[in-house]
């Protein structure tokens, strides 16, 4: 059976996803710089001058067993975002993706759409997982319409889940996708990237 924490790079037409390391610090902090995502209150993208940390802080949880970070690159090998799969339990062989951002610059192309088929794939096809979930703020629409674009259903709400850096609580909508639903969701993530995109 495969190791859910063995880093693995994953390749569309899109999309690259790479291993994290320390040498995508500078181009990660440009791409937080463009739409300055640090700002939305909402959200937990690093400041670009915070970067170094936060990929340090990720790797540490991949020594630890919880994470399996990844470098976003766009079509031209540049990165673009950073994404993981995270909370990951070993024996039940669910994980999370999350802790995923991107530069404005690729927002609202197929780029989001093929990592996480790409994602999705990898977890179910090869690590054999039984359940993937996702996880956002309840404020965070934007998020939870692309959630449940990818076909995700909504678990639950956490009610005051968690605190924010600002000081005020989190409600963290949890959606999933289950082993049974991903033929169905894998189709309609696929049609997704092969139809006409409106990006107005």
């Amino acid at each position: 059976m495969h190791d859910l924490l063995q880093p693995v790079s994953l390749d569309g037409a899109h999309a690259r996803l790479v291993p994290l390391s320390p040498t995508h610090a500078q181009d990660l902090a440009d791409a937080a710089r463009d739409g300055e995502l640090w700002r939305l209150w909402y959200t937990s993208v690093p400041h670009p001058d915070r970067m170094a940390a936060e990929i340090e802080r990720r790797l540490g949880l991949h020594a630890k067993g919880t994470m399996l970070p990844f470098t976003v690159l766009d079509a031209t090998g540049t990165p673009a975002g950073m994404t993981t799969f995270m909370n990951i339990d070993a024996t039940h062989r669910r994980v999370e993706i999350g802790s995923t951002w991107y530069a404005r610059r690729v927002q609202r192309t197929p780029l989001n759409t093929e990592c996480k088929l790409m994602l999705l794939g990898h977890a179910f096809d090869t690590l054999d997982c039984i359940a993937v979930e996702f996880r956002t703020h309840f404020m965070n629409q934007q998020s939870r319409r692309a959630i449940e674009r990818l076909g995700a259903r909504l678990d639950g709400i956490l009610r005051s889940h968690q605190r924010s850096a600002d000081g005020t609580l989190r409600d963290t909508c949890v959606y999933s996708i289950v082993q049974a639903e991903w033929p169905t969701v894998r189709s309609h993530l696929r049609w997704q990237l092969d139809k006409p995109r409106d990006v107005s």
